[in-house]
């Protein structure tokens, strides 16, 4: 979904840019290595989550040491394109589903699901995401290793 563009300045995009590339790194590392104080680090981060464009800070979390070893991409084929808010509140309240996005092309939904082997995924598929009403029929692909996995880095005319 497009939203507003923000107006961030260069302060701004350091501190994103630290902030991506490891969100453990403490406002006073930040505010040393960008030569600005603490508080303005703090000041401009409590800023960027109250105009929404930082949202959420998420672990990085290895599912297969917890025992969970499948990762599976689904493709999803709507009845109707109406029945997509359904669809994807359904969809919410499934603990497997990590991702959902609405797309273009053969699916109107693709989704990443976490599971533990390929029963829990039979049982996920079958039981759960194909009785949703206005699901008309799914694509399954098993990812059989992540290669890469990051963020972007903001474009920044310095180097942090």
């Amino acid at each position: 979904m497009q939203g507003k563009k923000e107006n961030i300045d260069e302060t701004d995009r350091k501190i994103l840019n630290i902030l991506l590339k490891d969100a453990n790194t403490s406002y006073v590392d930040i505010a040393k290595r960008i030569h600005v104080s603490p508080g303005t680090v703090h000041v401009r981060m409590k800023r960027l989550v109250r105009i929404g464009l930082v949202k959420k800070a998420f672990l990085n979390v290895d599912y297969n040491k917890l025992g969970y070893d499948i990762c599976a991409f689904l493709g999803i084929h709507l009845e109707n394109s109406s029945f997509y808010s359904q669809v994807v509140d359904a969809l919410y309240h499934i603990p497997e589903v990590v991702n959902a996005h609405y797309t273009t092309g053969n699916y109107s939904i693709f989704v990443r699901i976490i599971c533990r082997d390929t029963e829990h995924l039979r049982e996920v598929l079958h039981e759960k995401i194909q009785e949703i009403d206005g699901v008309q029929r799914t694509e399954t692909f098993i990812s059989l290793e992540e290669s890469i996995h990051r963020t972007i880095s903001l474009e920044s005319r310095e180097e942090v």
